[in-house]
């Protein structure tokens, strides 16, 4: 059976039909934190070169290798309790896993060291190296990480570094010749050629993907590397591949540029990323469904249901309702529209066009903040020296089916999902790591995001007791933050 693979574990398209932000604030938000964007279009007149060689030279210093160190932990072993295996094993169920190592790569995206990469690929790293195409060997922090689109953001101490330039993903064609940079099965810097086989795939089952499919040659090792077009520009970041051997057959996938750019300057700016809300279950349209609904054709994303108090009830959303518009631009599909609103800024008021009963209507909707992304107390970046809560650096959100997944969380456990732990922090040393769940703070019952975020507040002192689930179990930890304020 074909399976998909991360490009950097078995470690690894589609350009982004929108932007995660709007274009205009996308390019002054790109400017302020330091990235080169070169929009001008792909000249599609010109005979296929000879050589990559000049292109590759230009590039190649913008891509880096990226090793990480993921620290041991507590496994249950598994084992019955029986006398025939105490006698071997004594009454020790429990045992230390070895540290692990994994090698992806990374991007250089600004001349002051900020690098972009996949968050699989530093996902619980506790130590981050980063190689640069010269040799050189640096240490490197975790700025942010984003789960759901798989991009992260890590820091090196560096100046005038050879920052690749960036183009518009949405600007590429299926057929456009593309050249993979990256470092694949650790066997150092490689690169390969290939064609934009397809545009906007979802494959992983990540919350917000709009890849661009390729035939370049993407291996483990890969992700986190970069996808150029012929002019030697970022159009995408290679996340994944599709194989039935482990190995490239043909068909792999990079993040493209228009979502990269927006969840980077989230992370850049704030340590996590700002996405729009509406507060609608949403279903594509099928022939059966167009039929049933009286439309024209199967463009346009359907209501399932309305949340209570939502953006969208408020607004008037019903039911059955097909939306066709949001903020003046079409809608095609599901993935589409919540393309669309996970970029457009909380607070923002836009038009929706929906058909109702065979009937257009145009419908004001006042877009919130996507709730269960809150951040306990502060960002890995900031200074959180002002910041009187507690768990610093910790991502929490609430726990959907997807997560329950993932994580192979029980249905009867419930708390927040820690999306994220500052590799440094006091959080991250206690023990706590993405795919738990927090079931108590301080002895205080937790049932969601919100209650995580409320009991972290204005804390009296700066020790908190956790009680966790895990893989290995439910344990408390204490995590002690008085010697970092």
């Amino acid at each position: 059976m074909a399976a998909l693979l991360l490009g950097g574990s078995l470690l690894a398209g589609a350009c982004a039909i929108v932007l995660t932000v709007h274009a205009g604030e996308l390019v002054s938000k790109s400017k302020s934190i330091g990235l080169i964007v070169d929009d001008r279009p792909l000249a599609h007149d010109v005979k296929l070169s000879t050589s990559f060689a000049p292109i590759v030279k230009k590039v190649a210093p913008s891509v880096v290798k990226v090793e990480v160190k993921i620290p041991g932990h507590e496994a249950q072993l598994g084992l019955p309790d029986d006398p025939f295996f105490r006698q071997f094993f004594g009454g020790q169920r429990k045992i230390i896993t070895p540290p692990e190592h994994g090698v992806g790569s990374g991007v250089i995206v600004t001349k002051d060291g900020y690098i972009l990469t996949n968050n699989h690929v530093v996902d619980n790293a506790a130590e981050v190296k980063v190689t640069l195409n010269d040799g050189t060997e640096l240490t490197a922090k975790v700025v942010g990480k984003d789960p759901k689109s798989d991009l992260a953001v890590i820091k090196i101490a560096a100046h005038d570094l050879p920052a690749i330039a960036f183009v518009s993903s949405g600007q590429c064609e299926v057929g456009d010749v593309v050249l993979a940079i990256g470092n694949p099965f650790a066997i150092g810097q490689s690169v390969t050629m290939g064609i934009i086989s397809a545009t906007g795939r979802a494959t992983m089952g990540l919350d917000y993907e709009d890849f661009i499919q390729t035939d370049a040659a993407i291996n483990p090792g890969n992700s986190g590397g970069a996808l150029v077009d012929a002019e030697g520009r970022l159009i995408g970041i290679n996340t994944a591949i599709f194989s039935r051997s482990g190995g490239n057959q043909g068909i792999g996938f990079a993040i493209p540029t228009d979502l990269a750019r927006g969840v980077m300057v989230g992370l850049i700016e704030h340590g996590r990323v700002t996405r729009g809300y509406l507060g609608v279950g949403l279903q594509d349209l099928t022939p059966a469904l167009a039929r049933q609904f009286d439309l024209k054709n199967e463009q346009g994303a359907l209501v399932g249901e309305v949340a209570p108090d939502s953006p969208a009830a408020k607004a008037g959303l019903k039911s059955g309702d097909v939306i066709v518009k949001f903020n003046g631009h079409a809608v095609t599909d599901r993935r589409h529209l919540k393309l669309e609103v996970a970029g457009t800024a909380p607070g923002e008021r836009v038009p929706v066009e929906v058909l109702r009963d065979g009937s257009a209507k145009t419908l004001e909707v006042n877009v919130k903040e996507l709730p269960g992304t809150e951040e306990l107390a502060g960002n890995n970046s900031g200074d959180n020296s002002h910041d009187s809560g507690t768990l610093q650096g910790v991502g929490v959100s609430d726990i959907d089916s997807q997560a329950r997944q993932q994580f192979n969380i029980p249905e009867n456990v419930s708390g927040a999902l820690i999306t994220q732990v500052a590799p440094e922090s006091a959080a991250a040393e206690a023990g706590l790591k993405a795919g738990d769940v927090i079931l108590e703070i301080n002895h205080h019952s937790v049932k969601s995001a919100a209650d995580a975020v409320r009991l972290t507040e204005h804390a009296r002192n700066k020790t908190t007791l956790v009680h966790l689930w895990s893989q290995e179990g439910s344990h408390y930890l204490v995590v002690d933050e008085s010697k970092a304020s």
